[in-house]
């Protein structure tokens, strides 16, 4: 007899149980199947290759602000379409399906938190929201949030997410990376610090201004950072580019990023050299950890 004739003998022909969608994701680095749960322990780092996943503003706020607590400010500030931009779909459709989407009204949100007990200016970008792309409202926000480090006399902390200036925008988004760096500027006469993380990615527009202009930068393992992709690097210099171009890594080597620190041991860094560069108003040190 065929072995495709034969009866079955005993298999189970009943279809697998039902497993809820959402539980299970997938690595884009290493293809490792990982149990959401368990990224959460994990910071949404891979376990298998410590691949860092994108996160979410809400995200960042929950793990490095104290108990998630976030006095947000300027929520009330939304973008326009000063230009009247269209490409494939109008900007302000744009706009409309992103608010959607994200729950957000722009790429970066900003306030006041603490981080181990010191105060911060905080801002935070959403690559969710149009490729975290800086617009006029952004960089008014961040602009705002630097200020607020001024009046307050705090330190001031910004954690970029960033595909570039917002094209949809033209030369008002090109403005704010002038607006924002010559603020950074005041802050440092001030000798407020300043600390700058940049996470996967941080191109283009940000990258040129307030995210390389931290007293510390600070950038997650393997983050994409540059001014412009690889692509367009070598098609202008002509020349092939070293393996790991444009990681953190690479840029670490080069002197450009201060140090690469992984997901979990991020608010510990922080909190480290904000006592290190931090003295209050009042004079009095802030205590450093035993």
């Amino acid at each position: 007899m065929l072995w495709f004739k034969k009866k079955n003998r005993g298999v189970s022909q009943q279809p697998p149980r039902n497993v809820p969608d959402g539980l299970w994701i997938k690595c884009d680095n290493c293809g490792e199947i990982i149990y959401k749960k368990q990224l959460d322990r994990t910071f949404w780092t891979c376990p298998q290759c410590n691949y860092h996943f994108r996160v979410t503003s809400d995200y960042y706020i929950r793990i490095l602000l104290d108990n998630g607590e976030f006095e947000e400010h300027d929520a009330n500030l939304t973008p326009k379409d000063p230009l009247g931009f269209k490409d494939r779909k109008k900007y302000s459709d744009r706009l409309v399906a992103a608010k959607k989407k994200t729950g957000l009204n722009e790429a970066v949100r900003v306030g006041i938190g603490k981080i181990d007990g010191i105060p911060v200016s905080f801002a935070v970008m959403d690559f969710r929201f149009i490729g975290g792309s800086m617009g006029s409202v952004v960089g008014e926000r961040v602009a705002r949030a630097i200020e607020r480090s001024l009046e307050r006399k705090i330190p001031l902390v910004i954690i970029s997410a960033s595909g570039g200036a917002r094209m949809q925008e033209g030369i008002l988004s090109l403005m704010q990376m002038a607006k924002t760096s010559a603020l950074l500027a005041l802050l440092d006469d001030a000798k407020l610090p300043y600390i700058s993380v940049l996470t996967n990615p941080t191109t283009a527009g940000v990258m040129a201004s307030y995210a390389s202009l931290g007293d510390v930068n600070i950038a997650e393992p393997k983050a994409l950072l540059g001014f412009a992709g690889p692509r367009v690097i070598q098609q202008t210099i002509g020349q092939e580019l070293p393996e790991g171009f444009q990681s953190s890594e690479f840029f670490q080597e080069h002197g450009f990023v201060d140090a690469v620190v992984p997901r979990p041991q991020l608010k510990k860094n922080i909190a480290l050299l904000l006592r290190y560069m931090y003295r209050p108003a009042d004079g009095i040190p802030v205590e450093m950890p035993n």
